[in-house]
């Protein structure tokens, strides 16, 4: 999802830049301009992103938005602990299910993840506590100006996408990780001129500027929080 070219579009009657990817249609722009890149730290909308950043292997990002919908509905708004329980009958419904991606291993993955999501919210609190310390606590800000810089992984995601699998999750390689961090706004890969790259870099400050706070306030959402890159 990340490092598409550039290009200019209309908004508040003012010429401005937006990632070229976000021009394919509808879906595409209100996603780009509402949601890729802003820090997430709600649990439901992160196993949301990692579920549908899985499904897309092999595919486009374009054919997961145009499902977002039906994935919704049919995984219970992504509620893993409703997931991390489906029957053998609840699968042979989502592989029929036209509005999904109907490969077994992506459903199994998602089942699988679940329960793992849910194991890795009692060690830590939530998947927000255990995620974001992977890049400290901060979103990365990167000012990449043309498509060829962004990478397609990084020394982080390589972290993540390990960890990860060594506690078992399922489509979670560090391209798709790394398409995940971007998702979640762990990175922040609009290229400069985009114009939400300086909304995004200023909604990461404004939460490390927060979490700064709270570590010197000494609170126990701080104290159980520490970095995973070594």
């Amino acid at each position: 999802m990340g490092g598409r070219r550039q290009t200019f579009f209309t908004y508040m009657g003012k010429d401005m830049k937006r990632c070229e990817w976000a021009n394919k249609g509808s879906l595409e722009r209100e996603y780009h301009d509402k949601e890729w890149g802003v820090p997430v730290h709600d649990d439901r909308l992160l196993f949301e992103f990692l579920i549908l950043e899985g499904a897309q292997a092999g595919l486009s990002w374009s054919t997961i938005l145009k499902k977002r919908e039906g994935y919704r509905e049919a995984f219970d708004n992504f509620d893993a602990a409703k997931i991390a329980v489906y029957s053998e009958e609840k699968i042979a419904e989502l592989l029929s299910n036209p509005a999904i991606v109907r490969n077994r291993l992506k459903v199994n993955a998602a089942i699988v993840n679940a329960r793992l999501f849910l194991d890795v919210q009692k060690e830590f609190g939530s998947f927000d506590s255990y995620l974001w310390q992977f890049v400290d606590e901060n979103p990365i800000q990167n000012s990449w100006r043309h498509l060829s810089e962004i990478p397609a992984n990084t020394r982080e995601s390589d972290v993540l996408s390990k960890d990860l699998k060594r506690r078992g999750f399922k489509f979670v390689g560090t391209i798709i990780c790394y398409a995940f961090m971007q998702a979640a706004g762990l990175v922040n890969d609009h290229t400069v001129d985009c114009y939400r790259y300086l909304k995004i870099k200023k909604l990461g400050e404004e939460g490390a500027s927060l979490y700064t706070r709270r570590l010197s306030e000494n609170t126990p959402q701080s104290s159980s929080r520490g970095s995973l890159i070594r």
